[in-house]
């Protein structure tokens, strides 16, 4: 009995000191200055300091109460991302802003970016092809959805370049069905390069090879087809002397010279977001 009483005593202690505590109370954290942090990311920018300067844009875009601000920033964060080859962190990001500021007049900029960003990721032809027709897809989507804005002359250039690529692909595949002497699929690739990539400068040497293996199989009649077509769109080509050598054996080639030009393109936006 004692013991009970002793226990209500402890009890009843206890339930008094907890009541005499305070009440613990929840302060918000002081929200930051967003304009300070985006001026702190565009400073990191201009430095290419690009890891800091996402940080700052995407502290910025949580702080900004105007929904276009927030987006400015956002799209910012993501150009940061590209600066530094995250490219994954980059369309994650996009794609993002996409979904949560679907009006912003920005839009343009992100669906360009990230065309940009698939292209960069384009390997050589001996290499995987899901990056080729990913900016392929992203590419042919934003001629069509923006087809008059500025961004898509640089687009259209680098879609002449990707068909160009995907050209080499088929040409690449077509050489080693050539060289294990599989003809059908060698000939299926060449094919295609002539009905889908005719306008990129893979479609002499693969009129060439056309020549060469339907010569080689005793199909001649098919191999002056092709030498006709090659013939009449480029009868002054190296391809074309090579392939008009297999049917006329003493026909005397000679040396031409070809001097190739390379162009490089960069667009520069970074002052529309100052």
């Amino acid at each position: 009995m004692a013991f009970k009483v002793l226990l209500i005593l402890v009890l009843t202690f206890n339930l008094l000191s907890c009541s005499k505590k305070e009440t613990a109370i929840y302060v918000p954290s002081e929200k930051n200055n967003p304009y300070i942090l985006y001026e702190q990311g565009l400073n990191a920018f201009e430095k290419n300091d690009f890891f800091y300067a996402s940080e700052k844009f995407s502290e910025a875009e949580i702080n900004f109460d105007k929904p276009e601000l927030a987006a400015k920033s956002s799209i910012m964060a993501s150009f940061s991302l590209y600066g530094i080859n995250f490219y994954r962190d980059a369309i994650d990001n996009l794609e993002r802003y996409l979904k949560t500021y679907p009006a912003d007049k920005h839009n343009i900029y992100a669906h360009y970016l990230m065309a940009v960003i698939y292209y960069e990721q384009i390997s050589d032809e001996k290499k995987d092809l899901k990056p080729l027709i990913r900016a392929d897809q992203k590419i042919d989507f934003f001629l069509k959805k923006y087809p008059d804005s500025d961004y898509s002359i640089d687009l259209k250039f680098k879609k002449d370049l990707i068909q160009n690529q995907l050209a080499a692909k088929e040409l690449y595949v077509a050489r080693y069905y050539i060289s294990v002497q599989k003809w059908i699929p060698a000939i299926n690739r060449l094919k295609i390069i002539m009905n889908k990539y005719d306008k990129t400068i893979f479609i002499e040497e693969a009129l060439h090879r056309l020549v060469e293996i339907h010569y080689y199989l005793g199909l001649e009649n098919e191999a002056k087809k092709y030498v006709k077509i090659l013939g009449y769109n480029y009868n002054s080509s190296e391809w074309f002397e090579q392939s008009y050598k297999i049917l006329n054996r003493d026909y005397d080639i000679k040396k031409q010279i070809v001097n190739k030009n390379e162009r490089n393109f960069f667009k520069k936006i970074f002052n529309i977001f100052k």
